[in-house]
């Protein structure tokens, strides 16, 4: 069971709970080993190479070479994490991923941190807007986008100890909290944070906290929202995603993603084959990223909120009158 945070709660850095909680569980499996491509640093997972030196790889700029080697270890009976930034996990990683990790059904854990707009500084060049996407067209891959860093801890026992493909999309640095550190979660199961009945927003990572607050300014307009946190994008939670569609009669999605390829596609793929409503969509949408803060690309690329809010209203009158 999960518990929300109060608000204005800081977690931790989420790359410091990573790698903290390898640590704990590398206590008892000695299973685990870390791999990294030249950002241990940046990672936050040299705290797990200072642990257990002969248990962590750093591959240096050879992220594709990377995970073919954990494939290797995988094949006899290691469980690795590997970890780069998103943009590289995806784009330069997939034919091993695909050939290596899934086509063979291997237990690979890979890491891409920074995903989209958290990237921030980083520019366009590292703000992996499509990385989820590209790895949601392989069979055999579980993918997740922990919310915070709470549900990163919560989950990597998980991971850990089942077996396949993962892809982890992660935000480095300290997040809003949304739940309470006691909260546990089901991997591929969507968490309904809210309810109500003339909407439902079905939202992922950073996204989340704002269809929160888009709820909130909603219901001071005397609109009642759904609010869902998709952390699990394959499998996908269809069983929910119908239920909501049912009770509330439209959807709109919020992903720290580009459209093509993201949350609301898989979603509205699931609508039309199961209960047609109306959708609307927020997310990156034919846009490559740019250099800037947070905020200031939160707004650029209508994420924010007021954005959700606005999107949903626009949703809401296109339901069939009764």
């Amino acid at each position: 069971m999960f518990k929300l945070a109060e608000n204005n709660t800081k977690t931790a850095a989420m790359r410091d709970v990573l790698a903290q909680t390898l640590i704990e569980l590398a206590k008892t499996n000695h299973k685990i080993a870390v791999l990294d491509a030249d950002l241990i640093g940046a990672s936050g997972l040299k705290a797990f190479q200072q642990a257990y030196p002969e248990r962590t790889f750093d591959c240096g700029i050879q992220e594709a070479n990377m995970v073919g080697v954990a494939a290797g270890m995988s094949e006899c009976g290691v469980i690795p994490f590997t970890h780069t930034f998103s943009c590289f996990a995806s784009r330069k990683c997939i034919d091993q991923a695909f050939l290596s990790a899934c086509y063979a059904g291997l237990n690979v854990k890979m890491i891409g941190s920074d995903g989209g707009v958290v990237a921030t500084t980083n520019g366009g060049s590292h703000q992996g807007m499509e990385d989820m996407g590209i790895y949601n067209s392989l069979p055999n891959i579980t993918l997740v986008e922990p919310t915070d860093a709470n549900m990163m801890a919560a989950l990597l026992p998980q991971i850990v100890d089942t077996y396949g493909t993962f892809y982890i999309r992660q935000w480095r640095r300290c997040t809003d909290a949304v739940y309470t550190p006691d909260s546990s979660f089901e991997i591929g199961k969507g968490n309904v944070l809210a309810e109500g009945d003339d909407a439902t927003i079905i939202a992922s990572g950073v996204e989340v906290k704002e269809a929160l607050k888009a709820a909130e300014l909603l219901k001071t307009m005397g609109v009642s929202v759904r609010v869902v946190d998709m952390f699990t994008w394959r499998p996908l939670d269809k069983e929910l995603i119908i239920q909501s569609a049912k009770k509330t009669g439209c959807i709109v999605t919020a992903e720290n993603h580009c459209l093509a390829s993201g949350l609301g596609h898989a979603v509205s793929a699931c609508i039309v084959e199961n209960l047609p409503v109306p959708m609307g969509f927020i997310g990156v949408d034919e846009q490559y990223g740019e250099v800037g803060s947070l905020d200031f690309l939160m707004k650029k690329f209508k994420l924010t909120a007021e954005d959700i809010a606005a999107k949903v209203l626009e949703t809401i009158k296109r339901k069939p009158q009764a």
